[in-house]
């Protein structure tokens, strides 16, 4: 019992000194375009009613019922162009302005460059504000 509390501490301890998660790494173009993805977005509160419901949308090749399908995919390749993922979580110990945009809330959940996504979103500072803004057209656009 007592080595396995110490495995555990250890264990702990090492993972804390590995610091964060290394950034996403892009994908080689040709496993991009091989890769399809394929992502359902659930859009709810957005106070424009032609904006809200569930949608699918694939890239490489561009399909689904997304309504701006082409535009999103290629929003979505510069993402990965540039090594970012928009799917992260926003750091935990970061100050936000406190502004409300709205009650707005999505989920997107499938796959993206060959990584399983389930990511949530809301309007409710200014930080989840931005990182809603930095989706569209992904996400409908909405009021700040």
């Amino acid at each position: 019992m007592l080595r396995l509390a110490a495995f555990a501490v250890a264990s702990a301890v090492a993972t804390a000194a590995a610091g964060p998660l290394p950034p996403l790494t892009p994908l080689p173009l040709d496993r991009l375009l091989s890769s399809p993805d394929r992502l359902t977005i659930s859009v709810s509160h957005t106070g424009n009613p032609r904006a809200d419901g569930e949608y699918l949308l694939e890239c490489h090749p561009v399909g689904g019922d997304h309504p701006r399908a082409a535009q999103a995919c290629a929003r979505l390749d510069r993402f990965a162009q540039d090594g970012e993922n928009p799917f992260a979580e926003e750091p935990r110990r970061q100050i936000c302005t406190q502004q409300d945009g709205g009650p707005a809330r999505a989920r997107i959940t499938g796959t993206w460059q060959g990584r399983k996504v389930n990511a949530s979103f809301r309007r409710t500072n200014g930080c989840e504000i931005a990182r809603w803004r930095a989706l569209e057209p992904v996400l409908p656009a909405g009021r700040s």
